[in-house]
């Protein structure tokens, strides 16, 4: 990681690391690895993304594989609908609530202290619901994070729309 200063002083290159956006046009799960073990901060950002079900998204974390239990974890969809509220020890649950596209929003996950423990919110909106949606949750790893994977509660869900990519720093 470098860092500059250009000609007018202003601080270029090296702070913020983007990924690779991905399609969420096919398959059940969008993955991202290579997260370099410095990163302190994780965002996941939704654009436009849906899915050929119902069931709320999990954002999984891990290093050398996908962590699937031990996840504290709530999201609350809130919109035209009565409000729903659902919790996850599988990974940080997003309650997106209905099928289609049009999901956005930001989610972040971020490195608390040196025992690897990571904390999880975010917030999005799905106008073609709509819906509102918040989530937040925390997780301890035995060491630093190199991978985030999206996927649905049942698995078995495809994604049908939109893209996602992550930010990393």
């Amino acid at each position: 990681m470098s860092i500059t200063l250009d000609g007018s002083n202003i601080l270029t290159g090296g702070l913020i690391n983007s990924g690779t956006a991905q399609a969420s046009t096919s398959g059940t799960a969008i993955t991202f690895t290579g997260i370099p073990s410095y990163a302190k901060r994780v965002s996941v950002i939704f654009n436009g993304v849906g899915t050929s079900g119902t069931s709320a998204y999990l954002i999984q974390i891990g290093n050398g594989s996908y962590i699937t239990t031990g996840y504290s974890s709530g999201g609350n969809r809130a919109g035209t609908s009565s409000p729903v509220t659902a919790t996850s020890t599988a990974g940080f649950i997003i309650n997106s609530g209905a099928s289609g596209g049009g999901k956005n929003g930001i989610f972040t996950i971020a490195l608390m202290n040196s025992s690897f423990a990571y904390v999880f919110n975010g917030s999005g909106y799905a106008p073609s619901e709509p819906n509102q949606y918040v989530s937040a949750g925390n997780i301890t790893l035995s060491s630093a994070m190199d991978r985030v994977q999206i996927t649905t509660v049942n698995g078995t869900d495809t994604f049908t729309a939109g893209s996602i990519n992550i930010f990393y720093e």
